[in-house]
Formats: C-alpha cells, structure tokens, sequence
C-alpha cells in the first residue's frame, strides 16, 4: 500500500530547513507533527521532599535543556539565589550554548563534553573533590547515575520535571499510513489514550532499539526502522520505505 500520510510523535521541526519538510516536497507526501509525550515540572514541595537543596552543591551536571529550564525555575520558585562560582557541567555544546539564557556563559565555570556522556565522564573525574547535582527527569536511565557511582563521584540525583502522556483524543478518528515514534512513551501514550488501538494497515516506524522493544511488546508489527548503517536517521529510512512501496 502506498504512503500519503505520516503522524511524527514529536513537535514540529522550527528549522526551515528540516529533512522532513524536504521529504514532503520530494515524496509528495503529508506530514504531521503531534507530541505523544510533554514534559511537566515538578513543583517546588515535591523537589524538597527529596530533600535536595540546591545550595548544598558545587556543581551542576546538565544533560538536556529541560533540566535546565527546571533547575533554574525551582531555584527562582524556592527563592535560592545560585551562586556566581557554581560549576557547570554539560552534556555538550548545544546544552552548553543553552545555558546562556540564564548565566552571563564568559563569568561561569562551564566544562562541556563532545556528544555523549562518556565523552563528558573525564571532565567530571578531574573535579572529583566537586558535589554534583544531577537534574533529571523521572524516566531517566541508570546510565548515567552508575557511571558516577562506579568512579565515585560526590552526587545526588535530583528529578525535576516528568515525562507526562498527552491527551490524543482528538485523533481519535484520524488516521495515518504510518506513525512515527522514538521512544517507548510514545507507545505507551498510544495505548493508554487508545486501549483498542488495532494496527491493521498503519505501518509502524521506530527509532532505536527500546523503542522497537516496546512496539514488539505492544504486539505492533515493525515495518520501517531506524537507526542502521543505511538509513541513520529516521528521514532517510521513511524515504526509502516511500520510494519501494510508492512505485
């Protein structure tokens, strides 16, 4: 069956120039963007009940601007000054860049990794003497909190904002040719708001492999994935899949 319609469980791109915006115009193909998951922020008596203060550390590590933007808010909504020596430690250049809308970046202490967290690891390692904050979100993975237990590195971890599914009601009576999901909460979010959900002819495109795991646990039937050597990213695998079955 040919494709004419696709459901991208993620906001719409804001660049001009995103690969799917080229890949309706070469595929003629209609392309629409809804988030299955958004991000709320714990409130200010849920962050003490973790008993975490701020103030108490040195050090802040920053994976994802959603940390930021939380870590900032609760500080101004707890009325907690940080202060000017505080230690920034981010994930890489583009949370870094970030940073910026609350920190004058050229007064900070900003130490920033390539891309991934074991490229920032080393940097955290020289700081050792350091007490890290590690501001996360309650569906945060056990990477990133045993790869600083096993160095030993002074830390807390401190949840503040949640990964909450959104009301897709409004869809109930749509349909598309494929949807688009990359993480396992977007599938989640797919049965919770359509418990009936049946697949029949929706083809199912995901990306990363606990995102397959979770589309397989769900009894989904798999038929475009990304990433591979071939098609990295999940434009590259839905042009090839709209090419083969659009002839």
């Amino acid at each position: 069956m040919k494709v004419k319609t696709i459901l991208v469980s993620q906001p719409a791109p804001k660049a001009i120039q995103s690969p799917y915006y080229n890949l309706m115009d070469k595929q003629k193909v209609k392309i629409d963007f809804r988030s299955f998951i958004h991000v709320e922020g714990e409130t200010a008596k849920n962050v003490r009940s973790q008993k975490i203060d701020f103030l108490n550390f040195t050090a802040v590590i920053f994976t994802s601007r959603n940390a930021i933007d939380n870590y900032f808010r609760l500080a101004e909504d707890m009325r907690m000054s940080i202060p000017d020596d505080m230690n920034y430690f981010c994930l890489s250049e583009a949370v870094a860049f970030y940073l910026q809308k609350y920190v004058v970046y050229r007064k900070r202490k900003i130490y920033v990794g390539i891309r991934t967290f074991d490229d920032l690891l080393p940097l955290i390692k020289k700081h050792k003497t350091e007490k890290f904050l590690f501001p996360c979100s309650d569906k945060v993975k056990d990477t990133i909190p045993n790869k600083l237990n096993e160095f030993d590195i002074n830390f807390q971890k401190a949840i503040l904002f949640k990964t909450v599914m959104s009301d897709l009601s409004d869809l109930e009576d749509v349909f598309y040719d494929v949807l688009v999901f990359f993480s396992p909460s977007g599938i989640h979010s797919l049965f919770k708001n359509f418990p009936e959900f049946k697949q029949n002819n929706t083809r199912i495109a995901v990306f990363g492999n606990t995102t397959v795991k979770a589309a397989e646990g769900a009894g989904l039937k798999i038929d475009i994935a990304a990433p591979t050597k071939e098609t990295p990213s999940m434009t590259m695998a839905l042009e090839k899949y709209i090419k083969k079955v659009n002839k």
